[in-house]
């Protein structure tokens, strides 16, 4: 069984309710959804006190499951005006889980600005949070140690959360204390900063009770082997996420100078120093880690600790889609300015696909040259001033490109559109254009799909069933990046699931619980206003063609979802 926490903020007041069996499995993005629509939040304003901020995790949270610890926050999006959840690794979750509690929900706003500390001897203590206010994620993180001790996790609102920045993440703890695990996307942190909560501190403690404990370690030891001798799982080990960089480079889908190329770099011999090839040998030369785990225990370790020239660390982690959007996006070359950028995010708390979108605007409307780094740079010091400039800055890619009047604004329902052109990587295009999410590659990323010749159906076929079980790994606390092995043991997972909560579910659960969390965030959007417009790609993917392929949009959004309805009734019965 698992504790959950209803926690009124105007009150300082606790609701403990009991979770048990099937009600802990359908955790994450389910739960989120269908709490939010049970809660009718739809309808309400997404930074007043009546929207919910909801954090869960996943079954095997608090174990030693490799990729099994994610924690997902889910509220009405600021950002886009629908359902959001997003999710972070780290720490946070394995801390919720040691605690047995299965999550908890924040209702109204604190009258002053708090900190909310979960105990491990069951008590809630509320401190103030009037001393972090407006410094950075770093240092706000140092002083709660300070304070609470080493054996905690925290969740922590940036200064851009503070004032209600669109841009701003959830920053948690990853497994070397820095707060640079983020549950990024939506302006979840602006949520948390209309709530006045500063932080949350969970104890770290030991590994919870388990329905059959020797029989789920035996099957988490088997997951793992699994793991280790999988091929996509060693090359995500070796070069980590920036290597997907090599890949859209060289099929033309990676965005640069604000989408108006698909490729850096090209020919044979040339060598792409925002790969992820290139990106190791430099870190690794420096003395840096090329492989970091950023939740205790995964085997996966596709995170990175990059350095300087002086071996000294400048940001972890750097990953593909900061690469892609605040870098390349940006026009920058070298990936010791992306990273230098990307230590100047984590300590805001900020999306970086967000922040490299809304960048990549700003210098397409001529307030800078591509590749200016003096220029990102003062982006990011305004930001955190909160200037006029700053402000208007951090409130999106889609509101920055509508006061400058750029055509080129890349959003799909207001959010900024992740590292993958849709004119050439087309399914996870269509996945960014039809999820209730925005516009959100992790919802259904085929990258490698080929898509060329092929018609709306075949890709949608492929979009929905990445979408089903990407949306099944967010309700379960699993990391996508572990799906080369759990999409093809699914009968694996959902017994390690009956062991671990005395259930008795079959494999089709796992597929169930993914379009039952997709049919909730459809009826949640449709109930906040949303149309079938929303799913548009901005024209500008339609009109111009992308170099060097010169491709242009194909799917307009009722031909896309004239094929999902299709879909679903060919799958569901």
């Amino acid at each position: 069984m698992r504790k959950y926490f209803h926690i009124d903020l105007a009150q300082r007041s606790v609701r403990e309710e009991t979770f048990s069996g099937e009600q802990v499995a359908r955790a994450g993005r389910y739960f989120i959804a269908k709490t939010l629509n049970e809660l009718g939040a739809a309808t309400v304003d997404p930074l007043g006190p009546d929207n919910p901020l909801i954090f869960s995790a996943g079954p095997f949270a608090g174990s030693n499951f490799s990729n099994a610890n994610r924690t997902s926050v889910g509220c009405k999006s600021p950002l886009t005006g629908g359902v959001k959840e997003s999710n972070a690794g780290g720490s946070f979750g394995l801390a919720l889980g040691q605690l047995e509690i299965a999550g908890f929900t924040l209702y109204g706003s604190a009258d002053d600005w708090c900190v909310i500390h979960l105990c491990k001897d069951g008590r809630i203590e509320w401190d103030s949070g009037s001393e972090y206010l407006g410094k950075g994620t770093f240092e706000t993180a140092a002083m709660l140690h300070e304070k609470y001790g080493q054996k905690v996790s925290l969740a922590i609102c940036g200064p851009v959360g503070e004032y209600g920045g669109l841009l701003a993440g959830i920053s948690m703890s990853d497994t070397d204390k820095r707060p640079t695990r983020l549950a990024a996307r939506g302006g979840v942190g602006a949520v948390m900063g209309a709530k006045k909560v500063k932080a949350v501190v969970v104890d770290l403690d030991r590994m919870p009770t388990f329905h059959d404990r020797k029989k789920l370690l035996k099957g988490i030891k088997e997951y793992g082997a699994k793991l280790r001798a999988d091929e996509a799982v060693g090359a995500l080990r070796d070069y980590g996420t920036a290597m997907m960089a090599d890949y859209t480079n060289h099929v033309g889908g990676l965005p640069v100078n604000n989408f108006t190329s698909g490729a850096q770099v090209r020919g044979a011999d040339a060598v792409l120093k925002m790969g992820g090839e290139y990106i190791r040998e430099r870190n690794l030369s420096r003395g840096g880690t090329a492989s970091h785990a950023c939740m205790p225990g995964c085997m996966i370790e596709c995170s990175n600790v990059y350095v300087d020239e002086q071996g000294e660390e400048i940001a972890s982690p750097v990953e593909y889609e900061t690469l892609g959007l605040m870098g390349t996006n940006c026009g920058l070359t070298d990936p010791d300015d992306l990273a230098r950028l990307n230590w100047h995010a984590n300590d805001l708390g900020i999306d970086t696909i967000e922040t490299g979108a809304m960048m990549g605007v700003l210098l397409d409307a001529g307030l800078a040259e591509f590749g200016d780094m003096a220029f990102l740079t003062r982006v990011l010091d305004e930001i955190r001033a909160g200037s006029e400039e700053g402000r208007l800055w951090a409130y999106g890619t889609a509101h920055v490109g509508e006061h400058y009047g750029v055509k080129r604004t890349p959003v799909i329902k207001r959010q900024g559109i992740s590292a993958y052109d849709p004119r050439v990587i087309e399914v996870t295009g269509i996945s960014m254009m039809v999820t209730a999410q925005g516009a959100d590659h992790t919802t259904g990323n085929a990258a490698k799909y080929e898509c060329s010749g092929k018609d709306i159906d075949e890709l949608v076929d492929v979009s929905m069933e990445m979408q089903t079980v990407c949306a099944t790994a967010d309700s379960l606390g699993l990391c996508v990046f572990g799906r080369s092995v759990t999409n093809t043991n699914i009968e694996m997972i959902v017994g390690l699931l009956n062991d671990a909560l005395g259930t008795s579910l079959e494999p089709s659960f796992f597929y169930e619980l993914g379009r039952e969390t997709l049919r909730l965030e459809a009826q949640f959007n449709a109930d906040a206003g949303f149309t079938e417009a929303d799913d548009e790609l901005p024209e500008f993917f339609y009109e111009e063609a992308l170099e060097p392929s010169n491709k242009v949009a194909r799917f307009h959004a009722a031909e896309v979802n004239a094929s999902v309805r299709r879909w679903w009734q060919q799958h569901v019965a």
